[in-house]
């Protein structure tokens, strides 16, 4: 998701105590447990779930999740031990700082192989009926369509959950556009505005991201802010560029890694793609299968992807 320096989204974590080699597939829960934070998007909980399933049917780990923890609220558990890996993370170079260099207590564990983009997006109709819609520069003239109730005279600019990363306050400020952030709350909201956009033709500015699902079924068209360079979102009041690009990788706490044994060799092979991640997300989403069926899926389709994983 993702996700400002806490949020995206749009984050896991996953807790292993008490881990030691073993030989492939033994009895479920014999290696240990494995606690894991989910996070607010379906992404996520879907490598997550991938994650689990290996963990527990091909490692023997026993793995239990807790829900609804925000992203930042994970990080601090790589000091005090409730946290060993989070899968998925986005950026959040303050929390690196704090954590990885001056604190010590986490580290990276390599990417994930997903490539991650945050922007301004627009239903594809409204780009065929006004097609210079997509340059920032135009967005004041078609300001009007987009008023809502909760905007005011304001064009609405739908964001997610105010813990995702973003700068879109301080990027309509600074752009001097007229208009104005509003939260949707989640994922799904975002989603559901994405859909009732396209299916009704109705005008919609959000923020959102890839990768995601929806893309394989809603045709979105992202905003042409003013090109991202280097250093120019290192001051959050001042920010007036697009997103970064996002190398999504995987954080664990210093002590995961050093006794971490299979689960946390697990943890440093996996990479898979933007494609791989929609596809289980979508069956959780639209296939309406529990995130461990979507899962086990995925693993008994693509056992070319996911065998070099395994610790041996």
């Amino acid at each position: 998701m993702r996700v400002r320096s806490l949020a995206v989204p749009m984050v896991l974590a996953l807790v292993v105590a008490g881990c030691s080699g073993a030989e492939p597939k033994p009895a479920a829960g014999s290696k240990g447990t494995v606690n894991i934070d989910v996070h607010g998007w379906v992404g996520y909980e879907a490598q997550e779930a991938v994650i689990a399933y290996l963990l527990e049917h091909e490692l023997g780990y026993k793995v239990q999740t807790r829900k609804g923890v925000a992203e930042a609220d994970s990080w601090p558990g790589f000091a005090n031990g409730k946290v060993d890996v989070i899968v998925e993370n986005w950026g959040h170079e303050d929390l690196k700082k704090e954590y990885i260099e001056q604190k010590k207590v986490a580290l990276s564990a390599g990417l994930t192989g997903n490539k991650g983009v945050i922007g301004w997006y627009v239903p594809e109709w409204m780009v065929k009926k006004y097609p210079d819609i997509t340059d920032w520069r135009n967005l004041n003239k078609y300001a009007h369509l987009f008023k809502t109730a909760k905007s005011g005279n304001f064009g609405q600019m739908l964001d997610g959950d105010p813990s995702f990363v973003t700068n879109d306050e301080k990027i309509i400020s600074n752009l001097g556009l007229n208009f104005k952030v509003v939260y949707s709350g989640s994922e799904d909201a975002l989603i559901k505005a994405a859909e009732e956009a396209t299916k009704n033709n109705k005008p919609l500015l959000m923020y959102f991201y890839e990768p995601q699902w929806l893309f394989t079924k809603v045709n979105l068209v992202k905003v042409n802010l003013p090109s991202y360079a280097i250093g120019c979102d290192n001051d959050p009041a001042k920010v007036s560029c697009d997103y970064p690009p996002y190398l999504l990788d995987k954080i664990v706490s210093t002590k995961f890694a050093q006794t971490g044994g299979k689960a946390y060799d697990l943890i440093r092979n996996f990479t898979w793609t933007n494609d791989n991640q929609n596809a289980v997300a979508s069956d959780i989403v639209n296939g309406k299968m529990k995130p461990e069926e979507a899962a086990k899926k995925w693993v008994e389709e693509n056992k070319i992807v996911w065998k070099d994983w395994i610790p041996r």
